[in-house]
């Protein structure tokens, strides 16, 4: 059986002027399904581009990226918009809500674009409103709302078409300690229910709440493993420059040894 996701030597270049800029150098990775992986990496480590490849927003520069066995890179625009409706859930750091509709009609907008009959929108609109705690708030405006559950919308909309895989990009970004932990417990809890759940962080905090870690460092993994070990919040660099210290250390300690 084939993973979730795989990409085999993914690369995403861009020309800026007389500069290739290598968002991502030959990636390749593979997540099964019903996994919970957190891709970590600070600003400019490639993390955005490859949420964007993974969420079907964006295509390879080289190499192949399959999602359910599928090759996305040789699908139309017609096609990864499909698949984003259908197997797709995305959480937003900034939630992305409509202002003008109420709770039940931005959950409602991705039945619409899949052409879900009025009454069945209605139904699984308010049923997952009241799975993420705001079965009271149904006719409520997103400017009515906290941060958190603002967020809780965008969870909800998310989960409306029951999609496989969820991509939460930065979701406690914009929120405090106590309610990001709450989105984190409802992510958790999302992937005990069998969701394959990828979060996107910068924050080593955040991402030591999935059991698995994917950093990124200028387009390249460089761990990609166990959350609980110390080697996932260890650069290489940073690596190479503790043995450096430790093995010149050592080499003062024997040559005052001998003197």
């Amino acid at each position: 059986m084939s993973a979730l996701i795989e990409f085999n030597e993914v690369c995403k270049f861009y020309q800026m002027g007389d500069t290739v800029v290598k968002a991502l150098d030959h990636v390749t990775m593979k997540i099964e399904k019903g996994e919970f992986v957190a891709i970590v990496g600070q600003s400019g480590s490639g993390k955005s581009t490859c949420m964007n490849i993974i969420g079907c927003l964006d295509v390879p520069t080289a190499g192949t990226y399959k999602l359910n066995g599928r090759d996305v890179g040789k699908m139309k625009r017609g096609e990864l918009a499909a698949i984003r409706n259908e197997m797709l859930g995305f959480v937003f750091q900034q939630y992305n809500l409509l202002p003008k509709l109420n709770l039940m009609g931005n959950v409602e907008v991705p039945m619409i674009y899949a052409r879900v009959p009025r009454a069945q929108r209605h139904a699984r609109a308010k049923a997952v409103l009241e799975q993420v705690g705001l079965g009271d708030k149904l006719r409520s405006k997103p400017n009515q709302l906290s941060g958190g559950q603002q967020q809780r919308v965008s969870i909800a909309r998310a989960l409306v078409r029951n999609p496989p895989l969820i991509l939460a990009d930065e979701p406690t970004g914009a929120l405090d300690s106590h309610t990001g932990r709450e989105v984190l417990g409802m992510l958790q809890e999302l992937n005990r229910e069998g969701h394959t759940v990828i979060l996107i962080t910068h924050d080593n905090s955040i991402a030591m709440q999935a059991p698995r870690i994917i950093r990124l460092e200028d387009g390249r993994i460089v761990y990609d493993g166990d959350a609980r070990s110390p080697e996932a919040f260890v650069s290489p660099v940073i690596e190479a420059a503790i043995e450096d210290l430790q093995k010149k250390a050592a080499q003062e300690g024997g040559e005052a040894a001998c003197s």
